[in-house]
């Protein structure tokens, strides 16, 4: 888990307007430092700018996946995999209020929708909300 100032800089610089990258960059400054603390025992750079990109994604950083041909098969879907555990956190927040089964219908949302079509649904939902209101 990313500690909090680190969460706090790239929110900062996300409102900024700074690009996806510029806002993992506040990730991958948290890991050099660990590594200089000796906090893990990761032995190069490139370890330490892996890392702090996963944290980014898992964050909710907008930053996709390698192209094909770039990185390995497995670095890619892990990669996909961060993406995925960044999208669900904020749908299993806002479950998380209504309870446990649309928590869980929130998490399936998630895995079969994918990110147009859980926009979609979220704007009908606001829509049906604001019909009901007035």
């Amino acid at each position: 888990m990313p500690e909090k100032e680190t969460l706090e800089r790239a929110e900062r610089d996300k409102q900024e307007g700074k690009s996806p990258s510029t806002q993992a960059g506040e990730f991958i400054r948290e890991e050099m430092h660990h590594i200089r603390e000796g906090k893990h025992g990761a032995s190069s750079p490139q370890q330490a700018i892996a890392i702090g990109l996963s944290k980014a994604r898992r964050a909710g950083v907008k930053l996709g996946a390698p192209k094909r041909g770039r990185t390995s098969g497995r670095v890619r879907k892990q990669a996909q995999r961060d993406l995925a555990k960044g999208r669900s956190r904020q749908a299993r927040s806002a479950a998380r209020r209504r309870g446990r089964a649309s928590r869980h219908g929130a998490m399936k949302a998630v895995r079969t929708k994918g990110k147009s079509g859980l926009r979609r649904a979220g704007q009908k939902a606001a829509r049906t909300r604001a019909r009901r209101s007035s």
